[in-house]
């Protein structure tokens, strides 16, 4: 069986009950960890979880075999989860599936979430067409799929959350789907609501709860970034590496400044950053938080074609990033601290 990230939520759950063997994959990595998390919620029994990687399957492929055959220390149910890169777990799930047929016994759930794998990858092409094994591929999230993961993340939470809420919240973690379920589990806990007990959020729980989070998200790595403050941009690229974060979600939130700054720099014209009013900041998008900063930057880049060659070269990144997704997060690395000595050397 085959799904995308579009039918996933509709046909994941019967999946869960039908396959035992789960291949998730894409450009969209967060997405597929975040769907693979839920997958195992569905499971009838998940159990205790065995961890292993790619890399120790590539060097013994029976050894998923064994592992998915082997009761638990107290008998109990388990299932396996393989983070693996690419194909490395393709022999390992070829033998799997061999003895599955050859009468080897019944294995318990094996959840591979493959890095860099696509669904035109070997171990997808092995499995996509097996009825006991599912093949998820997950593409680069947009917001309006992102906002409708919030919008149900909060309804299995307890928070009722409307469609500007949501949407406000997918911006906010630039559509990583693992970044939005942390602000509704927060949103959740100083709400107190449950599935049992929901509650209502309004724009002002959101900001208190942003608030108490300022660290969160991408915000501090852009302004960085942006600002050319090169001694910043190391610290919040090992904080963006240490999080896990998807490289392409990283380079949007960059995108989107960019943008931002051509349409303040196109609505003042000749007029300076400090001569607009607040209906023109609130149109802008310029909360007060990000004011100080955004002025910065755009002293940094406003005049000559500074902007539109900036733009081009996060163009050109984010088509580096998709053609060369194993790469990605040393491309990105890169590409920022190049942006950023350019901001830094401007600044001088």
């Amino acid at each position: 069986m085959k799904l995308s990230n579009r039918d996933f939520a509709a046909k994941g759950r019967s999946a869960a009950q039908g396959c035992g063997i789960f291949f998730f994959c894409g450009q969209d990595e967060a997405g597929a960890s975040a769907a693979a998390n839920d997958l195992v919620t569905w499971l009838a029994e998940p159990g205790e979880r065995v961890e292993m990687s790619g890399a120790e399957l590539r060097g013994d492929p029976a050894r998923l075999g064994d592992e998915a055959r082997t009761n638990s220390l107290f008998g109990d149910q388990r299932h396996i989860w393989v983070r693996a890169n690419g194909d490395e777990a393709h022999e390992a799930l070829k033998v799997l599936v061999e003895t599955s047929e050859a009468g080897g016994g019944e294995a318990c759930p094996v959840i591979v979430v493959a890095t860099s794998a696509t669904d035109k990858s070997r171990s997808a092409k092995l499995l996509e067409k097996r009825k006991d094994a599912l093949v998820a591929m997950f593409y680069p999230p947009d917001l309006q799929s992102v906002t409708r993961s919030v919008r149900g993340l909060a309804d299995g939470a307890g928070v009722r959350l409307g469609g500007d809420l949501a949407e406000r919240i997918a911006r906010a973690a630039n559509l990583d789907v693992r970044l939005a379920k942390s602000e509704v589990e927060k949103l959740a806990l100083y709400l107190d609501a449950s599935a049992q007990s929901p509650q209502s959020a309004t724009a002002e729980d959101l900001d208190a709860i942003g608030a108490a989070s300022e660290d969160d998200g991408f915000t501090p790595l852009v302004n960085a970034v942006m600002g050319g403050q090169a001694p910043k941009v190391a610290v919040e690229l090992a904080r963006m590496k240490l999080l896990g974060l998807n490289p392409v979600g990283v380079l949007l939130a960059f995108e989107r400044r960019a943008a931002q700054l051509a349409r303040i720099a196109a609505a003042l014209g000749s007029r300076s950053f400090g001569d607009l009013d607040r209906g023109e900041e609130a149109r802008l998008g310029i909360f007060f938080k990000e004011k100080r900063d955004i002025g910065q930057q755009l002293a940094l880049w406003r005049h000559g074609d500074k902007l539109d060659r900036l733009t081009q070269r996060l163009v050109g990144l984010h088509r580096e990033l998709l053609t060369n997704s194993q790469a990605a997060e040393l491309l990105l690395a890169q590409g920022l601290a190049d942006i950023a000595r350019v901001a830094g050397a401007r600044g001088r």
